[in-house]
């Protein structure tokens, strides 16, 4: 039976963080459930649309002990923000007060006296995990409006982007970034999309999961290739998941991690840790041992 999109982000997130670590609640309508590590892309139409993303999303982090922190830019105001996190969260005074969660400006903290400084903004983030750690909250969850789209930071941002998902492996911590859609070109779309391991857009009231050109692509013929890999069923191949197999056709096409990650719309150290459990699974030695073994070489 076919996966739908929201069946395969779940997946996704479990096979990239593996089944043994406790998932959260993320809040976000059709993803029940996040690891530590996730890098979330929402794009919106609205205001409301933008609301509807951040609040019950920072709604499941305070209620699940995270330290909760808002950097808040255009459309929204601090005081609108606040106001409508207010009915979702009518505890959210003492919340505030408690030091649970935080809004901040967004300009201020990405282009700190009008410069932007990569290592200071994701340094940042890090620091303030560790604080919330050391206060006895499970993690850190992490929401921010793209008001850099159009600007002449775009670019800047966008490798920014990318650091920071590098960054999160192994922290725990979430990161949810929101997008406009009316002020974004096609090729941003495709860059931010990449950037992150998930994307959600909200067109007409509805939600839908984007995949890149590349990962579509790709899919089907992975579809294709997989009848040819597995017509000689191999040692482990029962216990693969959909991402294990779609790495392992890449693997065996002779593409690199940054070939994949780029193909498959994911990081490279996620890729990195598809293939070892590739390796395990099918008790290779290493990548070329796990090719021969799957071609029965």
């Amino acid at each position: 039976m076919k996966s739908s999109p929201a069946r395969r982000i779940q997946d996704d997130l479990r096979d990239a963080f593996g089944p043994a670590q406790a998932l959260r609640k993320s809040g976000i309508v059709s993803i029940s459930e996040i690891a530590w590590g996730a890098h979330i892309c929402v794009f919106y139409e609205t205001k409301q649309d933008l609301l509807d993303a951040n609040v019950p999303y920072l709604k499941a982090g305070l209620e699940g002990n995270e330290f909760c922190v808002w950097a808040i830019s255009d459309p929204l105001t601090e005081t609108g923000a606040k106001n409508a996190q207010r009915r979702s969260v009518p505890d959210l005074d003492e919340r505030l007060a408690a030091g649970q969660i935080e809004l901040i400006p967004g300009t201020d903290w990405y282009l700190r006296g009008g410069e932007f400084d990569l290592q200071r903004i994701t340094g940042g983030w890090h620091h303030k995990l560790r604080l919330a750690l050391a206060k006895g909250y499970d993690g850190m969850r992490v929401s921010g409006n793209a008001f850099w789209i159009g600007t002449n930071h775009f670019q800047k941002f966008t490798e920014y982007e990318h650091e920071l998902d590098r960054s999160l492996a192994g922290q725990k911590m979430v990161v949810l970034c929101t997008y406009s859609l009316s002020e974004s070109r096609v090729v941003d779309l495709l860059d931010v999309a990449r950037a992150h391991q998930f994307t959600i857009t909200r067109r007409c009231g509805g939600w839908e999961f984007l995949e890149t050109p590349g990962r579509k692509h790709t899919r089907q013929e992975v579809a294709e290739f997989n009848g040819d890999i597995w017509s000689k069923p191999f040692p482990g191949h029962d216990t693969l998941t959909l991402r294990e197999r779609e790495v392992l056709a890449e693997l065996v096409r002779g593409y690199s991690s940054k070939e994949i990650a780029r193909q498959l719309g994911i990081v490279p150290r996620t890729v990195e840790f598809h293939r070892a459990n590739l390796l395990k699974k099918v008790g290779a030695r290493s990548t070329i041992d796990l090719i021969r073994i799957v071609l029965g070489e």
